[in-house]
């Protein structure tokens, strides 16, 4: 790239900006003139990290009441636990095992909680609920009861599809995240503010076509070719 295409490329991005910053993105919410509607996320079952844990739970559980049983019927005690209360025992407060060893378990203990009242399926966003008219009938009421959402990589797919057909773009790229949007294009032909324009206006479109409930904010990098460079 030489001098002229460097100054180019940075005078389309500042210009660029100083439109973006003045327009309305899709994550401010307005402009696509849809009902603002407060949807929470969809939350995972969490079946599976559910029966792990309890099944761990239950082994050590177990594990510890034949060897309590086993005692109190005669015999010896498991080696692990006469090493774990012999530790306990003699090992002070102060101890930079124990103070790590509790510190490890607090950690965990706070991991577990907050997973416990996270949503999860991030890779999942939820999309906006239709608002029934007042002289609408059950049916658009049990439409609107209804919940749907959209994979990030599914939403990523159909932007992606949208960036290529601007004219002038090369390839694209488009990386949806739970709050921002990041579209990366390559171009061989026109000028690239008009290109980032164009591309710009289309994937603002296509965003409010998705229908999200909370679109996220868009960010839009373009840059020439190499080919085009040549």
């Amino acid at each position: 790239m030489n001098a002229d295409q460097k100054m180019s490329q940075s005078a389309s991005a500042s210009a660029y900006g100083a439109r973006a910053g003045t327009g309305t993105g899709a994550g401010s919410g307005t402009g696509d003139g849809d009902p603002p509607g407060r949807v929470r996320r969809f939350w995972s079952e969490r079946r599976v990290p559910a029966g792990i844990v309890a099944l761990v739970i239950a082994a050590v559980s177990g594990l510890l009441l034949y060897d309590v049983a086993a005692v109190r019927s005669g015999r010896r005690a498991m080696r692990w636990r006469d090493w774990l209360a012999d530790e306990l025992a003699s090992r002070p407060l102060d101890n930079a095992w124990t103070v790590g060893g509790a510190a490890l378990l607090a950690v965990l203990g706070v991991w577990m909680v907050i997973l416990a009242m996270a949503p999860g399926l991030r890779g999942l966003l939820p999309m906006r609920v239709p608002v029934p008219e007042p002289e609408s009938g059950p049916e658009a009421e049990a439409e609107a009861a209804v919940r749907a959402g959209i994979d990030r990589t599914s939403a990523g797919l159909v932007l992606r599809d949208r960036a290529m057909e601007v004219p002038g773009v090369r390839s694209a790229r488009v990386d949806v995240g739970r709050r921002r949007i990041r579209a990366r294009a390559l171009a061989h032909f026109r000028d690239l503010d008009e290109v980032r324009a164009d591309l710009d206006t289309a994937l603002h479109e296509g965003i409010r076509q998705l229908g999200l409930a909370r679109p996220p904010a868009l960010s839009v990098h373009v840059r020439r070719s190499a080919k085009s460079k040549g």
